[in-house]
């Protein structure tokens, strides 16, 4: 189990189109490429010896390790100290812009500021989760792996050297000198070693490309540090082409340590992407939210041109709902938490919770000056005039819980919510729609809350009708302005 670092002994990088952990030791153990939601190249937080890495830390042991971000930005410093002397490994993907590309590169930048320090790098990539033999080939200035159409080249000026179909290097540095070393994916990658001040030159760019973003921010509080880490983290989980926003840049990790409740998380949920979007709209990210609503407009246009009906809870980033479940059984999981699952075989519940979380991101995006055309909102109608039909119906609700479909009252209290603010739109804009049917449906939402969801044992709102289980989701009743504690 020592070969586990905890989960929350990691930092995430980024270039908004795919993302790595690193851990505290300095091991890239996960990196899916060339999309969130590829398969994997680095996997040794799922399998420590099938799933791959890519390492550079010092040699031996007697050193103590420490994780931090360069303020501002999402470049992450993992700093080693030990008797003999401090050295600092600065990992960053240069971020992409919103053009669909191969091409995605880790800048790892090494060196000591204190003393004297003996690293080792090993770079071991395991292709397609671990299924897919690669081939080693030694270049001038670095190493080329090739396997199942994907390539990764990579870069420096350490002597590297062979060991099987992976690569290794042992090097010292003393105080003031540095390495870099870049790993590039897609074909057409150079393979001439990376110049150090061009590696420095990255981290300039990348940390003013952050700063320059966070700098929109509207937040002035008392935890600005934290909420600013928070927007960024958000950011770092955005697919820029599309706008959409991953629920997690991870798969297969356990909800408890030796469960197998171990989901992937690779995808946008309706739900989750527009509480993010709420949630950075609301400190002066207006340009993400506008993204992420052109997505989900795509989505909604989709379903009404399919005869409307219920949404997907989730897609994958590019729009596409094929998440069809399936279980990598070569992978022993995290800390022997198997099986490990790709895909999500939720996506085919029923949560009608989806549509009061989705018509609130568009209504603050509104409040905001985000504007939806005509024929979004004629196709929003359709699944408004649906819901009115549907939203008294069992669902699988927010936990997923795959134990069958209740009626949850967090799916009416959200059922509300996607009531309440297409009446106050359709107000605002003078837009048409079915107003006066979408305001009883709010009504009879509310009496069978108040009415059939309430428990006097338990002086609280209940999780479903005729259950006495206490639900944290209903605690979003104060915010969404259905109901206020005494």
């Amino acid at each position: 189990m020592d070969t586990y670092p905890l989960i929350g002994d990691h930092g995430l990088i980024g270039d908004l189109q795919t993302a790595a952990l690193v851990a505290t030791d300095g091991t890239i153990d996960w990196f899916c490429c060339p999309r969130f939601d590829s398969p994997s190249v680095f996997a040794s937080l799922l399998d420590a010896e099938r799933g791959g890495r890519f390492q550079i830390g010092p040699a031996g042991e007697g050193h103590v390790a420490r994780q931090l971000y360069f303020p501002g930005t999402a470049v992450l410093i993992t700093r080693f100290m030990s008797a003999d002397g401090v050295g600092e490994l600065i990992d960053l993907m240069p971020v992409t812009d919103r053009k669909v590309t191969q091409r995605h590169r880790i800048v790892r930048l090494v060196r000591v500021v204190r003393g004297q320090m003996r690293f080792t790098l090993a770079c071991a990539p395991r292709f397609d989760y671990g299924r897919a033999h690669h081939e080693l080939n030694l270049v001038d200035g670095g190493a080329r792996f090739a396997a199942a159409g994907t390539v990764l080249t990579l870069r420096t000026r350490l002597g590297l050297h062979a060991a099987g179909g992976d690569v290794r290097a042992d090097f010292t540095l003393s105080a003031g000198e540095e390495a870099s070393v870049v790993l590039e994916s897609g074909d057409g990658a150079s393979t001439a070693p990376p110049d150090d001040a061009a590696a420095r030159q990255h981290f300039v760019e990348c940390a003013r490309y952050w700063r320059a973003w966070l700098s929109r921010s509207t937040y002035r509080g008392r935890w600005r540090d934290v909420v600013d880490r928070a927007a960024i983290t958000l950011k770092l989980m955005t697919y820029a082409p599309t706008g959409a926003l991953v629920a997690a840049p991870t798969a297969g990790l356990p909800e408890q340590v030796g469960g197998e409740r171990n989901w992937d998380y690779r995808y946008t949920w309706v739900r989750d992407a527009s509480f993010s979007v709420a949630a950075l709209v609301d400190i002066g990210f207006t340009d993400e939210a506008e993204g992420f609503v052109g997505w989900l407009g795509d989505r909604v246009r989709e379903q009404a041109g399919a005869g409307s009906g219920p949404l997907k809870i989730m897609y994958r980033v590019d729009g596409r709902a094929n998440l069809e479940e399936r279980t990598l059984d070569h992978l022993s999981g995290y800390r022997g938490s198997s099986p490990v699952r790709i895909g999500n075989g939720a996506s085919d519940q029923r949560q009608l919770d989806i549509y009061g979380e989705m018509l609130d991101a568009i209504y603050i995006g509104a409040q905001h000056d985000i504007t939806i055309g005509h024929d979004f909102w004629t196709s929003l109608t359709q699944i408004v005039d649906w819901l009115c039909d549907h939203w008294d119906e069992p669902d699988d609700g927010i936990w997923e819980t795959r134990g069958g479909p209740q009626r949850f009252t967090y799916a009416r209290l959200m059922s509300w919510v996607a009531f309440d603010r297409a009446i106050r739109m359709a107000a605002r804009k003078g837009r048409p729609g079915n107003v006066a049917r979408w305001m009883a449906a709010r009504d009879d939402v509310y009496r069978w809350i108040v009415e059939r969801a309430w428990s006097p044992t338990r002086q609280a709102f209940v999780q479903h009708e005729g259950s006495e289980v206490l639900d944290a989701s209903l605690l979003q009743m104060p915010p969404v302005r259905l109901h206020r504690p005494p």
